[in-house]
């Protein structure tokens, strides 16, 4: 079961391909700044939708919107989140939101886990020789592994 893992940002989303094995992707989406924003959500949803093609996840796993005292920020990310699951639900994937205390918990033990420790432990948990680069791929490792663990964890429930 392939998992796609989704850190929202309208400048840079990331992403991650997973199995509880292997990571056969893992990346950033980037849209330039200054374009209009229609345009760039257009790029995300393409973007998503060619990772969807090209590996048919079963679930999207994406980090839930926490928004914070920079309005603006994170009206960006709500507006490219949304985009990621318009992307997903249009090919008919399941999505599922872990908010950041969650996946932080769930890949590093601790919800107030720092990024680099969370970091550090999604590379040491698949093996990877060095730490997921830039961040936001890191982070849509951890919110896909997050979903792995969750899942694992729902089966075995009675």
């Amino acid at each position: 079961m392939f998992v796609l893992g989704i850190d929202p940002g309208l400048t840079t989303t990331g992403y991650a391909v997973v199995t509880a094995q292997e990571v056969a992707a893992i990346g950033v989406i980037r849209t330039q700044v200054g374009l209009p924003i229609p345009e760039r959500l257009l790029e995300i949803y393409r973007d998503v939708t060619a990772l969807i093609r090209e590996h048919a996840p079963s679930v999207m796993a994406i980090e839930r919107v926490f928004v914070n005292r920079n309005l603006q920020t994170a009206m960006s990310v709500v507006r490219a989140s949304g985009t990621a699951m318009l992307a997903a639900a249009a090919a008919g994937i399941p999505v599922l939101e872990y908010t950041p205390s969650k996946v932080k918990a769930a890949v590093a033990g601790y919800g107030n886990a720092t990024k680099g420790q969370v970091q550090r432990m999604v590379a040491l948990r698949m093996g990877l020789a060095e730490v997921p680069s830039p961040p936001d791929a890191a982070d849509a490792l951890a919110v896909a592994l997050c979903h792995l663990q969750e899942d694992g964890l729902r089966r075995r429930l009675p």
